[in-house]
């Protein structure tokens, strides 16, 4: 399957992820498979990093102001930072950590908050995300899933939608308008979690193909930063889907 009409709706990966990338290869090495687990795994373990300072600091007060801001400027100064990445590719070897280290700041932070009102929820989340990756991971390799064009724009049209949805109840809630029903700990809210947990998880299917092309493809060897950046970032959404998911259920114990 080749790479050109393809799509992904991680804004990190797109049809021009990896374009003009190969005549570039005369500067370095190509991207690899093993390059690629290798950069991930440094990365996740600078949001696990920065994950436990805010974890901890969180718990030695139990105030929730204490990690406030670092949840703020987490949450903020990642957003930027994958910007940057996703702008300057060549950039990742720097920008890709710097991300990760900030992301963690914010899910730290948050899972702290949470962990306090719901004792477990942090780890159930976290087991869930890392299980749905591996499981969809074993079923992209053995063929179980196939990564066909009609899949490939079912999901980035449901995800596309899912973040609509989050934009209008966003620019609803400037005027105080809230949406209970997929919010709350209902029926509706609990179905409307799942099935974005779903969406989340496909996610990931459509990356580790995208990443498959771009290793097909010669990619530059800093690509592997940035491929393992893509994937923090599904990882990371579909995180916090899981803890929203979860979060619901407690609530109507």
């Amino acid at each position: 399957m080749k790479l050109q009409g393809m799509r992904s709706s991680n804004p990190a990966f797109n049809a021009g992820t990896f374009t003009g990338d190969s005549a570039r290869l005369a500067y370095g090495e190509a991207m690899t498979i093993n390059g690629t687990i290798h950069r991930t795994g440094i990365l996740l373990l600078c949001v696990l990093a920065t994950a436990f300072w805010t974890w901890s600091r969180f718990f030695t007060t139990e105030d929730p102001a204490s990690v406030g801001l670092y949840i703020l400027v987490g949450a903020f100064g990642g957003f930027i930072m994958a910007l940057v990445t996703v702008f300057k590719k060549e950039w990742s070897a720097l920008t890709a950590p710097a991300y990760a280290l900030l992301e963690g700041l914010f899910l730290g932070g948050l899972s702290a908050t949470l962990e306090l009102r719901f004792p477990g929820i942090a780890i159930e989340s976290v087991g869930l995300t890392f299980g749905t990756c591996l499981c969809l991971l074993l079923a992209y390799r053995s063929g179980l899933i196939q990564p066909t064009r009609r899949f490939m724009l079912g999901i980035v049209a449901a995800t596309g939608g899912i973040f609509l949805v989050y934009l209008v109840s966003m620019l609803l809630g400037f005027f105080g308008v809230q949406i209970p029903a997929i919010y709350g700990s209902g029926p509706i809210g609990i179905l409307f979690s799942l099935v974005v947990v779903v969406i989340a998880a496909l996610n990931l299917i459509l990356d580790f193909n995208f990443i498959e092309q771009g290793v097909a493809q010669g990619a530059p060897k800093y690509m592997e930063w940035y491929a393992g950046f893509g994937l923090m970032v599904t990882l990371i959404w579909l995180y916090l889907e899981m803890l929203r998911l979860l979060s619901k259920l407690r609530s109507r114990r």
